[in-house]
Parts: structure tokens; sequence; C-alpha cells
């Protein structure tokens, strides 16, 4: 059979596959709502949903630093990776050796058909099908706030950084009916760096702090509380920002709380 990722290869395959290594936390984490954990033999230390996984599964490394004698050793079926969280050096060595299937996401219609596109080769349409479809649902419930709610999204710290236009988060924002203010910023998109003097001229109606990949404390929220009084500064959860995968179930619960 022949299947068709998301940045355009080509992968043949002879027969399902059964052993899988995967290279990115919120796919390995759909892999195993489609009931696959016991088929996943390597996945990387970041992989920490399911809590068991690192207990059937091998840690292959990180996710930009991969180490491929583990990954040669697992005798892999197929691997999983991602255009942005791998290294496209490694991804190259290890597509001269295995079937390597890509996922390019930046909204979550790509996210639905990432999910879509994966159970199609473990023939696990029927379970990606029960989780898309309540993720749509979910989100088409979604209580946006008004347009014209302008928020910047932190994910960096030592450089300050932002999560721009053109990235998954933006698209979630966008859901959310909040407007990112990037489009602030000489270089709005990806994941621009910016000044505090900039986040305080910008003055945005809401600032989140996201919990991954810098972990952002109360402190970090007190510092910004203090320095723009008028802005609404929240902690947030950067995995249902930011995970792709299944772990969109519990995102729009988390938006309408978090909005509300």
């Amino acid at each position: 059979m022949k299947y068709i990722d998301q940045m355009g290869h080509v992968l043949v395959l002879n027969e399902t596959p059964k052993r899988i290594v995967s290279l990115v936390p919120s796919q390995t984490e759909f892999l195993c709502d489609l009931g696959l954990q016991d088929q996943i033999v390597g996945c990387t230390k970041f992989c920490i949903h399911p809590a068991s996984i690192k207990k059937t599964a091998k840690i292959i490394g990180g996710t930009k630093t991969l180490n491929l004698s583990i990954i040669e050793s697992l005798k892999p079926d197929i691997i999983i990776g991602n255009k942005e969280e791998n290294e496209q050096s490694q991804i190259l060595e290890l597509s001269k050796k295995y079937p390597v299937w890509m996922s390019d996401i930046s909204n979550l219609n790509e996210a639905m058909e990432m999910m879509s596109k994966l159970a199609a080769i473990f023939q696990k349409e029927n379970e990606a099908e029960k989780i898309t479809s309540i993720i749509s649902t979910q989100f088409a419930g979604i209580q946006a706030l008004e347009k014209s709610k302008k928020v910047l999204y932190l994910i960096w710290k030592d450089p300050y950084m932002i999560a721009g236009k053109q990235t998954f988060i933006d698209d979630l924002l966008q859901h959310i009916g909040l407007e990112n203010a990037s489009e602030k910023l000489p270089n709005p998109n990806r994941y621009p760096a910016i000044l505090e003097s900039q986040i305080i001229a910008i003055q945005p109606d809401h600032l989140f702090l996201s919990s991954e990949p810098y972990p952002f404390k109360e402190k970090h929220l007190a510092h910004f509380q203090e320095i723009l009084p008028k802005t609404k500064v929240q902690v947030v959860d950067g995995e249902l920002f930011s995970w792709y995968g299944s772990r969109l179930l519990k995102s729009s619960a988390y938006f309408n709380q978090l909005l509300s």
C-alpha cells in the first residue's frame, strides 16, 4: 500500500507496521489512544502521556537529539515524526533505512488530517473517526471572545519568544476569538523574539505564559502583572495549546474555563 505523509513523501508498506518508533509526544499519545501502545517500541523522553509509555517503550533521546543507534537496535517497521519538532538531518538519515512518516501541522484542520492519515496506516480508521468527530464538535462549541481582544503567547524566556502567526498555537488562539498581537512586530511569523519593552508597548488584553517548552511559573505572572496592570496575565497549559493529537479532546473545555 502507498501512503502520502503531510510533507508529500510517499511511503510504500507491504503490510501494517507492527514496530513503531514515535518521535513526537502528541503523536505518541494519539497512537496509544488508537490502541497501539504495545506496538510502540521507541519514543522520546518528552513522551509523557500516557504515563505508562516509558515502561513499555525504549527512550530514544529528545525530539531534536535522537539516538540513532538505539532506534536502529529497535528495528522499527515505521518511524513517525514531525517537520517542526524533529531535526531534518536526523530524519534524512533515518529515512535511508526505514519508512518515515512526517506530519506538518500549523492549524486544527491539519491536525485532524494527521490523525486520519496515521490511522489509515494502522487500520484504525474507526477509532480515529471517533476522536476527530468529538474534537470537531467540542471546538464548534467554544464560547469565543470578541475578536478585538489581543493576546501575546510567551513560550520562552531569555530571550522572550512568542508563538507568532503561521503556527498551530496561533490557529487555536483564533478559534477562541483572540487576535495574535505578534502582528505588531517586524517579523510576526513563527516564533519571533520579543523584548519586554515591546510587550509593554503592545499592551495586550491577554498575556499567556505557557507551561512549556519554558515552564513559566506564578513568579513570572506576578512580574508581568506588575508591569502590565491593565492586562489579564495567565499561566496556561502549553500541552492544550500545542499538542495536536488526541490531547485536543481536553482543550475546548479548558479554553472555555480559561476565558470565563
